[in-house]
């Protein structure tokens, strides 16, 4: 059963997904009565996104599946590989756009038509909206695929910011200038390589267990301290697995206490922290000794 968290970041891709379907097909075909390259590019890259959406979408989804014996943490690490699919889908796109970019270049043609900049200007508008709508989505349930879904709204916005630019020189200054709009989509294709390694790094620390969590270390040592019996706490290690995290506490208890009584302390520790914190998943606690009160 999908939790709210959850149920969110599924709707948030199913509009990606819906969007980027609506807006691919409308950049091609705008582009091609349109005579603009860059503008081509744009419903190119929109294309990869519609894939990438799928696959993040399809990431949730697998998500969801409960622990096995084989994946006795469940099946969130799922999501960090499916964002490293979705940067292979725009490096693919970038460069498939830089290539017919230089090629275009090279070729004389006329300068593309003015109706395609009230098509783009558009485009921008519901993009920076769409990539406001789902980057706030990925920051409150903790999601990084659903943040690289966001920044995919983001680079769609600027590069069809940038053909919008492109295309207004060359009906400008009209002849001479016809290829500003290539070199606009030619420009974009670094951008989207650019954003491709921001959406990768934060995937690959997360896959590779790179600390980045010091603040949620931080309240949850302030949690434990308000648990009776609980003296202190020393290592606390953090993991991220998708929306979820799993924890490795070291809290340390009256030494001179039974085993018995250590066990319940630890599952009482362990219990005011996944009330306080739903979002972790797994916790191990290992009881330090620590002062005796006798």
């Amino acid at each position: 059963m999908a939790n709210s968290r959850e149920r969110s970041a599924i709707k948030a891709s199913y509009f990606s997904l819906l969007g980027n379907v609506l807006l691919a097909t409308v950049k091609l075909v705008s582009g091609f009565l349109g005579n603009s390259y860059a503008l081509i590019a744009d419903g190119i890259e929109s294309t990869a996104d519609v894939f990438s959406s799928g696959l993040v979408l399809f990431g949730f989804k697998y998500a969801q599946r409960p622990p096995d014996a084989n994946h006795p943490f469940g099946h969130s690490r799922i999501e960090p590989l499916i964002t490293f699919s979705v940067v292979a889908f725009l490096v693919t796109s970038a460069t498939i756009i830089a290539y017919e970019s230089i090629i275009n270049i090279q070729i004389p043609h006329s300068a593309p038509a003015p109706c395609t900049l009230i098509v783009l200007a558009l485009i921008i508008l519901w993009k920076e909206l769409s990539y406001r709508h789902v980057i706030h989505k990925g920051n409150k349930i903790g999601s990084t695929s659903l943040k690289a879904d966001a920044w995919h709204h983001r680079s769609d916005a600027i590069t069809s910011l940038i053909a919008f630019f492109g295309i207004s020189i060359a009906l400008i200054f009209g002849e001479g200038y016809e290829m500003a709009d290539d070199w606009a989509a030619l420009l974009a294709s670094a951008f989207i390589l650019y954003n491709s390694y921001r959406i990768f790094r934060p995937a690959l620390g997360e896959i590779m267990d790179e600390h980045l969590y010091d603040d949620l270390v931080t309240e949850i040592r302030e949690v434990a301290h308000t648990v009776e019996g609980i003296q202190g706490t020393e290592k606390c290690f953090v993991r991220k697995a998708g929306m979820n995290y799993l924890i490795e506490l070291h809290a340390m208890v009256d030494g001179k206490i039974s085993v018995e009584e250590g066990h319940v302390l630890a599952h009482r520790l362990q219990n005011e922290i996944q009330r306080r914190f739903p979002e972790i998943i797994h916790i191990t606690i290992h009881i330090e000794p620590g002062k005796s009160a006798h």
